[in-house]
């Protein structure tokens, strides 16, 4: 495992999400505390195929070091050819197989989740990317099982093939995302093997990070949904305290919008207006200002829009 990595402490991951964990948010996320940022998950198949939107979502900011790259995969010999594209790729400190998406498409394709229910193919993957990646570091995510779970020897047989930590999601795939995250099961993994465990799922808040951290005992944390609208999770983590002033939030969001316009131009305008309408929970005028920016397309005007709206909040808190 790369000394870039270390689990010496606890280790505060950004899980990748589709649509969300794009550069500009990872960057914004790395400045202000999180210890690993994820690519969102990128298809073996795209990438051992050459798909340039695919190569093109591999960019990372300078701020991402480590960096790991998530990958779905259903057979053996498309992963390796992933591999030696991502190879090829300088600043990849960390491969990352999913085995826990459990979205139709991926399941359907027989990847993500999918996974879970096929162990020796699962295995023979991972064993594929550790035999042929030139990077320090192997990982995998997983759910607990399929329909049911079989959470300990999942993990098991992962950590037989050598990789370096795993990641856990505390639902069966059949779970989704609604159904209670079994904690108690993830504590059950860490018990069971004696490689790093990084524990996820509906992890929302400062406190619910640290009750997490203590009742399941595992190396670190990984956080997707609850850094939506609230990256600074990661700087309440990091300086554990959860006073997180209105001030660092405006920061942090005027980061965030001149990240968006610099990777994607005046296209980062319209894909904003998904992270306003987060960021501006529980502000007075927030329909207001949802309203409002739902109607604006110019740079320069968004910003002034943003940058009074969260600038006065700040200034109000004083």
């Amino acid at each position: 495992m790369t000394d870039k990595i270390s689990f010496d402490t606890p280790l505060y991951v950004l899980a990748p999400l589709a649509g969300f964990t794009d550069l500009p948010f990872r960057s914004v996320v790395k400045k202000f505390g999180a210890d690993l940022t994820v690519s969102e998950m990128l298809s073996s198949n795209a990438l051992a195929y050459g798909s340039e939107k695919t190569i093109k979502m591999l960019e990372k900011s300078p701020l991402e070091d480590p960096y790991s790259v998530q990958i779905s995969a259903s057979d053996p010999e498309i992963a390796r050819r992933a591999v030696e594209v991502l190879n090829a790729q300088e600043g990849i400190d960390v491969i990352d197989l999913n085995c826990g998406c459990p979205v139709p498409k991926v399941f359907g394709h027989g990847s993500g989740s999918a996974l879970l229910d096929d162990l020796p193919r699962l295995t023979e993957i991972l064993h594929t990317i550790k035999e042929h990646t030139n990077k320090s570091t192997v990982s995998a995510k997983i759910r607990l099982g399929v329909t049911e779970k079989n959470h300990v020897q999942i993990a098991q047989e992962i950590e037989g093939t050598g990789v370096d930590f795993i990641a856990v999601h505390g639902r069966t795939r059949a779970g989704k995302f609604k159904a209670p995250v079994d904690y108690d099961a993830i504590a059950e993994i860490k018990e069971a093997v004696s490689i790093p465990v990084i524990a996820n799922g509906d992890i929302d808040s400062y406190e619910k990070a640290q009750w997490v951290l203590e009742h399941t005992k595992a190396d670190g944390i990984m956080i997707g949904r609850g850094a939506v609208g609230a990256p600074w999770i990661f700087h309440q983590l990091k300086t554990g305290s959860s006073d997180i002033a209105l001030s660092l939030k405006h920061e942090i969001i005027m980061e965030h919008y001149d990240k968006m316009v610099a990777f994607y131009g005046a296209h980062g305008v319209a894909m904003f207006r998904k992270h306003t309408h987060t960021y501006s929970k529980g502000f007075e005028g927030a329909s207001v200002l949802r309203d409002k920016v739902n109607h604006i397309s110019d740079i320069g005007q968004y910003r002034d829009v943003l940058d009074d709206f969260f600038g006065n909040a700040a200034v109000a808190q004083r």
